[in-house]
C-alpha cells in the first residue's frame, strides 16, 4: 500500500471500488457559486473547468504598432513601476527588468522582462504581476509577458536611482 493510496480511493481501512464517471458537458449550473455561505457568490467556478480561448490565426499578439506602443507605453511603465521585487527594496521598471513594450494594432501589449537569476524566488510572482497590472491599464485590451534570459540581466541595466537606492554609487 502506497504513501499516495489515497488518490485511488484505496485507504488504510480498506478498499474503496470507484470507477471514473464519464465526462459529461458543463452544464450552466456548474458555472454557478456552490450554495455555500463561506465561498463568495461572484466566484465564477465555470472558469475552472471552461477550455482556453482559442488563438487567432494570426497568433495571441500581432505585429507591434509604433503609434500604438508610443500612446500606451508611458501608461505601462507607469504600471509596472508599481511592482517591486520582494527581495530589493526598488521597482522591477528601475531595477531593469523590463527589456522592451510592445503594442500591436489591436491594443494587445506584450512586455518582454528578465529576472535577477533564473534561481529568483519569484519567477512565478513577477511576470504574473506584470501581465495583472499591464492589463487593468486603461486602453489595453490584453497584456503578454515574455521572460528571456539573453541578455543576462546585470547591475549595469539598473537605473541611476535604483543604484542610488541600493548603495551601489
Amino acid at each position: 500500500m502506497g504513501f499516495f493510496s489515497f488518490l485511488s480511493g484505496r485507504g488504510r481501512t480498506g478498499a474503496r471500488e470507484t470507477t471514473p464517471e464519464p465526462a459529461a458537458a458543463v452544464s450552466p449550473a456548474a458555472t454557478e457559486a456552490p450554495a455555500s455561505p463561506s465561498l463568495p457568490a461572484a466566484w465564477n467556478f465555470g472558469a475552472l473547468t471552461a477550455p482556453p480561448p482559442t488563438v487567432t490565426s494570426q497568433g495571441a499578439f500581432g505585429p507591434a504598432d509604433a503609434r500604438a506602443t508610443a500612446a500606451l507605453e508611458p501608461r505601462v511603465v507607469e504600471a509596472l513601476s508599481t511592482i517591486f521585487d520582494p527581495e530589493i527594496p526598488v521597482n522591477i521598471y528601475e531595477l531593469g527588468l523590463i527589456y522592451g513594450i510592445e503594442v500591436d494594432a489591436a491594443s494587445r501589449v506584450k512586455v518582454t522582462m528578465t529576472l535577477t537569476s533564473p534561481a529568483c524566488p519569484s519567477a512565478q510572482q513577477l511576470p504574473s504581476e506584470a501581465r495583472f497590472k499591464v492589463k487593468a491599464v486603461p486602453g489595453v485590451a490584453d497584456a503578454f509577458v515574455d521572460v528571456v534570459w539573453d541578455p543576462p540581466w546585470t547591475k549595469d541595466r539598473m537605473s541611476d536611482a535604483a543604484k542610488l537606492a541600493l548603495g551601489l554609487w
